[in-house]
């Protein structure tokens, strides 16, 4: 899209809200369902033109936020090996029907992918004394380019085996893709920072003499 959704105002609203619960909860990170609340209120609040700001429903095979006519798929990444310039996403969609073949599989990958046109994710990369907050916009379009790769079995997995692949643009590695087969789960591994785009990134202080709870990445 020529103009980002996510604009200035935007990010000012969702870093301080983040900021908030931050100051609050210092080793929990606002991942999944609080991160969606988060940025569902930061539409509201700015009061933006759009016609409408509506919630996706949970656990629907659809856009998590639709802000006017943008459909918006959030991701968080908040766990204690997440990489300051390397993405994972561990659940980008559930393909656990069958048949289980590789052209099947990014059949249903490209048509989840139909269902949104931006994705936001926000990630927490630990450090020794800090916590690096991050805001990213990751293009669809990179990721469609999983209908040209071609997964292969991988693993020793008794069964149903997992399938991955090296999805290339431009002849060039950009991220891997694999599809595991005892939950039938597609994720996304090695998708540089750098392919995307880094809204914002911020630094906030970390005390160490408390439990870190990073929750799950979804």
């Amino acid at each position: 899209m020529a103009r980002s959704i996510f604009d200035r105002g935007f990010l000012y609203v969702l870093q301080h809200s983040i900021d908030i619960h931050h100051s609050i909860y210092p080793t929990v990170p606002p991942q999944g369902i609080y991160f969606e609340a988060l940025v569902e209120k930061t539409f509201n609040e700015i009061k933006k033109p759009f016609s409408l700001v509506e919630a996706g429903g949970r656990n629907l095979p659809r856009h998590d936020l639709l802000v006017g006519k943008t459909r918006i798929s959030l991701k968080t990444e908040t766990g204690i090996g997440t990489r300051r310039d390397s993405i994972t996403i561990t659940k980008l969609c559930t393909t656990e029907r069958e048949p289980w073949n590789a052209k099947t599989l990014k059949e249903r990958v490209l048509a989840h992918l139909s269902r949104y046109d931006v994705i936001l994710m926000f990630r927490a990369i630990w450090q020794p004394h800090v916590l690096v907050y991050q805001l990213v916009e990751i293009p669809v379009a990179l990721l469609r380019l999983i209908t040209d790769c071609r997964p292969e079995p991988v693993g020793k997995r008794q069964g149903r085996q997992s399938l991955g692949a090296t999805v290339l643009r431009n002849e060039q590695p950009v991220f891997r893709v694999h599809f595991d087969g005892s939950d039938g789960k597609c994720s996304v591994r090695g998708l540089r920072v750098a392919d995307c785009r880094l809204l914002l990134e911020w630094e906030r202080e970390r005390r160490t003499d408390l439990s870190i709870h990073t929750g799950q990445t979804s």
